[in-house]
């Protein structure tokens, strides 16, 4: 039925969909194993120009940023306590906050284009971004991303979306995308395999290129309503996964963002946040795509993608 209200009409059009949709699993059931290939490469051949940024330090942060964590951390630390700290939008729960300093930004730039400019193999963010970076496959999930999550982020999602599990995001997938006038110039309309998304602008000197915020996914209204959000350098947007979002073109310039689709196994254990299914699962090494298995089963502890 849904292939016919796209346009499907002819046996022959449903079989050359089904052979798109088989050769699109398979791609995706090959994407772990050619990402530990990748890391194991990288992790033996490349030489970083800033190894400093790939371990998590205070001094990386904006003073702002920890002083919303000391806050969040404190004694009845409430939600409209935090709101004072932060800059909301409409009444999307679409946050701005300081997150990184300046000169941090510039340096995991630096960083990240000799990365590009070197020949080791690289994995793309998504079907969505063409130009980026996949940061697990750099090695920073467990000395800069893991705790940026756990120590510094999660007291202050765990405020803003204990809804969606934000007292328990136990896992993320971390990448950067680049935007420029030669290459993406915009990202459409969609929304995230996450519960919660930090989205960090970290440069450089750009024009244009506005978020806009439509509906949540599990709430849309007939017509819906959009609001535009500026990028500001080293400021990030926190924001549910769910959120129908996308990127506006730039007018000149380019643009790097950190992104952090950070997941709580907690609630899509439940209900898998792509299909609005009971997920069937499947092995895969890492995070995968933030799944458990229930507790007490001997299988792996994390897993990857819903059947679908």
């Amino acid at each position: 039925q849904a292939l016919r209200e796209r346009g499907c009409r002819s046996e022959e059009q449903f079989r050359e969909v089904l052979r798109e949709i088989e050769a699109e699993v398979q791609r995706r059931k090959q994407l772990v194993h050619q990402s530990v290939e990748r890391r194991a490469i990288i992790s033996k051949c490349y030489k970083p120009k800033h190894p400093e940024v790939y371990t998590l330090q205070d001094s990386f942060l904006a003073p702002e940023f920890l002083e919303i964590v000391r806050f969040c951390t404190s004694p009845g630390a409430d939600l409209q306590g935090l709101l004072c700290y932060l800059e909301s939008f409409s009444d999307k729960k679409i946050y701005r906050l300081p997150v990184f300093t300046e000169e941090f930004c510039q340096v995991f730039v630096d960083e990240l284009e000799n990365f590009e400019q070197s020949d080791m193999p690289k994995g793309r963010p998504n079907t969505m971004n063409n130009y980026g970076v996949l940061l697990n496959e750099l090695g920073m999930d467990e000395p800069f991303l893991t705790p940026l999550r756990e120590r510094f982020l999660r007291p202050i999602t765990a405020l803003l979306y204990p809804e969606l599990g934000g007292a328990c995001l136990d896992s993320h997938k971390a990448f950067v995308v680049k935007y420029s006038l030669h290459e993406d110039l915009d990202l459409s309309s969609h929304y995230d395999n996450a519960e919660v998304t930090l989205n960090v602008s970290l440069g450089k000197e750009f024009t244009e290129g506005n978020l806009y915020f439509g509906d949540f996914n599990q709430d849309p209204t007939p017509v819906p309503q959009y609001i535009e959000v500026e990028h500001v350098g080293a400021r990030g947007l926190l924001h549910r996964g769910g959120q129908i979002h996308g990127a506006l073109p730039i007018a000149s310039g380019e643009r790097w963002n950190l992104i952090v689709w950070m997941r709580s196994s907690a609630i899509r254990n439940q209900l898998c946040p792509m299909c609005n299914r009971k997920p069937e699962l499947v092995e895969a090494e890492g995070f995968g795509d933030g799944f458990t298995e229930a507790p007490g089963e001997e299988v792996a502890q994390t897993v990857n993608l819903c059947a679908l």
